[in-house]
């Protein structure tokens, strides 16, 4: 057995030569510079020389999720084929290797690599860019479901209102995005329900990635005094829709201009559940915020007065707080995550991070497009760039010096402009108009091989 934990510069030639010889639709090592394979050197655990190494594990992992047949078998018949194309030996398509080499990646590793690669985009992106030279980042909750196996079950447990052998886990997570790149900065897991698991919860887990200067825009539900006072004491400065329990009286308060005044908020008396103690203590016992009406909304926010924002430009950046939640929809739809098919808790949160770092190399990707441009890179497609680099890949071995044609390619593509768009929350395609499973598969299985499946409605 040989321990393959080198240092510096011959661990970085040796990471590199290897992301080159078998490229796996890889684009690690074609984004990114010395500063992460750096960050991969300080996580990689000691391994040997084996046929899945944690940087071609990583590599396919990433692959995987981009890919639209997502399956381990497919990537493992994929790097198969690379192999011979590559003038290596074949190897086995068993799954079995590659399985145990992913369970073996430090969940540590995916979560520094996509927080790094997020700030790498924030910091790349030009100052015209950002609103009123200041960083905007984007809060939002989601859930995804998993397969239901008993692992899954025990840490992210289905609903409680559903029979067991019915329902599904589900996975609460909430996200921190860039909106000017769309870049996911943080991201926190936790169960659907129980103690410590509300989104407002998760949103202390994220907080390390807010600084001092940043505008966090989130919708109603995070419009609390607790949240307000804990991004106050980072620094940063918060825009919400208000929340729909509390009253709003404009009469109250130093008026600004109609329907726009600046008023205290004093502290409530009772602790919510996922605030400590000590926080609840340390927390002002009072913060002063503005109301304003925009259109049919109130909004509040941190900003106080017209020097530091109008009422058109509050407005006109809160409505940009929609972008997270078709973030959220390519993440879920277009990178297939809206449900985690691994057998056990610890490899579906390893898949969702990996999943969040291939998402953040596409807006790398997007980036570098749109500097090219000069256009912003929300006007560019995501699921466009996607298919693209997929394309691209099947191509041969990727090459950092002629990738302008990539982004060239990217660019031309751009979304439309739908302001004020209103669309129906329903769907025109009937589905197939199969039954609810209303008891365990193994009981239903019983009793159709006991009676047959039962006779169609005429």
């Amino acid at each position: 057995m040989h321990n393959n934990r080198d240092s510096g510069r011959h661990q970085r030639r040796r990471i590199e030569q290897r992301a080159r010889s078998i490229h796996s639709y890889d684009f690690f090592n074609l984004l990114t510079g010395p500063e992460l394979l750096d960050r991969v050197d300080e996580q990689l655990p000691p391994h040997r020389e084996r046929l899945y190494p944690p940087i071609d594990t990583l590599s396919l992992f990433m692959a995987q999720t981009l890919s639209a047949d997502a399956s381990c078998q497919s990537a493992v018949d994929r790097h198969s084929i690379e192999r011979v194309f590559n003038g290596l030996s074949p190897c086995s398509t068993n799954t079995g290797a590659y399985c145990k080499a992913r369970g073996r990646l430090p969940l540590q590793l995916m979560q520094a690599l996509t927080r790094q690669t997020g700030a790498l985009i924030t910091a790349q992106a030009p100052a015209q860019w950002k609103w009123q030279g200041r960083s905007v980042k984007l809060i939002d909750g989601t859930t995804v479901t998993l397969a239901d196996t008993p692992d899954n079950q025990a840490r992210y447990p289905q609903q409680t209102n559903q029979k067991p052998g019915l329902g599904y886990p589900i996975m609460r997570l909430v996200g921190l995005l860039c909106l000017a790149t769309g870049a996911i900065l943080d991201t926190a897991i936790g169960p659907y329900a129980g103690k410590s698991s509300s989104e407002h919860a998760l949103l202390q887990m994220v907080m390390q990635s807010i600084s001092a200067g940043d505008v966090i825009v989130a919708d109603c539900y995070y419009c609390t005094y607790f949240v307000i006072a804990l991004l106050q004491a980072q620094g940063a400065d918060a825009l919400f829709q208000q929340h729909q329990r509390r009253e709003t009286d404009f009469r109250k308060g130093r008026r600004l201009s109609s329907k726009d005044h600046v008023v205290t908020w004093p502290k409530p008396k009772i602790r919510p559940n996922w605030l400590s103690q000590e926080q609840y203590d340390a927390a002002p016992e009072t913060v002063t915020v503005r109301e304003l009406k925009v259109g049919s909304k109130i909004l509040v926010t941190t900003l106080l007065s017209d020097a530091q924002a109008n009422r058109n430009a509050l407005g006109a950046l809160y409505q940009q707080r929609w972008n997270i939640e078709l973030d959220l929809r390519n993440i879920k739809t277009t990178l297939g995550l809206k449900t985690l098919d691994c057998k056990t808790a610890g490899m579906n949160e390893k898949q969702w991070w990996v999943g969040m770092l291939a998402y953040n190399l596409i807006r790398l990707l997007m980036l570098g497009s749109a500097k090219l441009a000069d256009v912003l890179p929300r006007q560019l497609s995501f699921k466009h760039t996607v298919q693209l680099w997929l394309a691209w890949s099947q191509g041969g071995p990727p090459d950092a010096e002629n990738i302008e044609p990539l982004f060239a390619l990217v660019a031309q593509q751009r979304v439309g402009k739908r302001p004020g768009r209103i669309e129906p929350r329903a769907i025109k395609r009937r589905s197939n108009s199969f039954p609810l499973l209303m008891q365990p598969r193994h009981l239903a299985r019983e009793e159709i091989r006991r009676y047959g499946h039962p006779k169609k409605l005429k």
